[in-house]
């Protein structure tokens, strides 16, 4: 019996620093996300195009550039919180894309389609964003001609399955091999997905993460494969 319990004992402390070490490393994943989103660039570039603007006289699209950007960064920071509503999320990525389009009107139209019942499905914060950035430097804008992101939602086989897709240059076959790879093995690739997926397996373990679909020349399909889960509001 001694023995038994110094083992059980053992076990536990083992446990302990697993968790403990899993934490640290999603809050480390998470602040490096918070701290690409403060991104210097991004942040020049926007600045730049609400001055453009308000030196135009465009005062009514400089004040819908303060708006998304205000909406972008209060969703960002979402009170402390590490999963949020997909409602939440939505906001974010549309702010995003709203201060993108002013910046690439000439090549960038994007839709989001989010049915209202699936809009308190949680879902870790900062998901989308950074699929739908990828789809914009590394699909649009190679294309050097009108492309179009779509944000998606919708149920399948009792999981919450997010979509983001391009019609930009996708992405050759040995490349979208090697990152799928990276994907199934955990591997480093693109800093945006990296961690996305290490942040979401953190969460909810191996089965869910990212899956890519691409076709060069055609474009490209980020799926998100999360558990639904719904927020319950309080009263």
């Amino acid at each position: 019996l001694n023995d038994a319990f110094d083992a059980m004992v053992g076990q536990i402390g083992s446990l302990l620093e697993d968790v403990k070490e899993e934490q640290t490393n999603l809050r480390q994943t998470e602040l490096k996300l918070l701290q690409a989103q403060i991104n210097p660039h991004f942040l020049y570039n926007t600045f730049d195009t609400i001055i453009w603007l308000a030196e135009d006289h465009q005062d009514r699209q400089v004040v819908e550039m303060i708006t998304s950007l205000s909406n972008f960064f209060r969703t960002t920071l979402s009170r402390g919180e590490d999963v949020i509503s997909l409602k939440e999320e939505e906001v974010h990525v549309r702010s995003y894309l709203e201060i993108q389009q002013a910046r690439y009107r000439d090549i960038l139209e994007y839709e989001i389609i989010i049915p209202d019942m699936l809009s308190h499905c949680k879902v870790p914060k900062l998901t989308l964003q950074p699929l739908v950035e990828n789809a914009l430097y590394h699909g649009i804008k190679k294309r050097r001609s009108m492309g179009r992101i779509t944000v998606q939602a919708e149920a399948c086989d009792g999981h919450l399955c997010l979509t983001v897709s391009d019609n930009g240059v996708g992405i050759e076959a040995a490349v979208l091999a090697e990152l799928n790879e990276a994907i199934s093995d955990g591997s480093r690739f693109g800093y945006g997905l990296t961690n996305v997926q290490e942040r979401i397996q953190l969460y909810y373990g191996e089965a869910y993460g990212l899956e890519i679909r691409s076709e060069y020349d055609v474009g490209t399909r980020v799926i998100v494969h999360l558990p639904l889960e719904i927020i319950h509001q309080q009263v």
